[in-house]
């Protein structure tokens, strides 16, 4: 019986990713207020976040956020994952740009420096049995480095394109922005948004879950 996949998050990219894995995963909009939830903790805190610490934060806020969802009348049966992404160069945690003129800047930034490193933060939640258990809180990173010759027209037409606006770092490494990628060194999926490999080893380890119990049919798998 396939174990069912709930993935808080609207992100094309990350629902591509499990596609491509051979999972389904029910899509579950979380709604959560980003800059506040970070606001929120470094109050309590008292200092800043760093990228790690920020892409965990969101990843569980977004994760917990649907808890209380039903899908079909019925309660969530399976798991929940979470996940959020931030790129970091010279010490700056940078998420969506939003506007043309600042993902432009970063770009900027990108190419003089050369290399960044992007963080993707993972929070699956046991929701088996329409009730949630035990949460897991895990984050993988990825070196970038990116061409030294990209001219400020590369630039403005990528950014004109509306691609990198509402993705972390301002780019994507599986849409337009590949050609301008030279090196990763990493789990590739974890600079879409989700690695792969860790979101296994989450369900190996914690839930006694094997891999192949969450591939569903429409894949070429029977």
């Amino acid at each position: 019986m396939t174990v069912r996949l709930y993935l808080a998050s609207t992100s094309p990219a990350r629902l591509s990713l499990l596609r491509a894995a051979g999972i389904e995963p029910v899509l579950l909009a979380p709604g959560v207020d980003e800059d506040e939830a970070v606001a929120v903790e470094e109050g309590r805190l008292g200092r800043r976040l760093d990228a790690v610490e920020t892409v965990a934060l969101l990843a569980r806020a977004k994760a917990e956020a649907v808890l209380g969802a039903t899908v079909d009348g019925r309660p969530l049966d399976g798991f929940v994952l979470g996940g959020d992404s931030a790129f970091e160069i010279e010490g700056d945690v940078l998420g969506k740009p939003h506007e043309p003129a600042t993902a432009f800047e970063r770009w900027q930034q990108m190419i003089r420096v050369g290399s960044g490193v992007l963080h993707s933060g993972h929070h699956l939640i046991d929701h088996r049995g329409g009730r949630p258990g035990q949460g897991v809180t895990a984050t993988a990173s990825a070196d970038l480095t990116f061409a030294p010759d990209i001219t400020d027209a590369e630039i403005e037409a990528y950014v004109a394109t509306g691609e990198p606006l509402k993705v972390a770092g301002a780019f994507t490494i599986d849409g337009l922005a590949a050609a301008f990628i030279t090196e990763i060194v990493g789990t590739p999926s974890a600079v879409v948004g989700l690695s792969i490999p860790l979101l296994r080893r989450l369900l190996r380890e914690h839930f006694d879950v094997e891999w192949h119990e969450l591939w569903t049919t429409g894949h070429g798998l029977t």
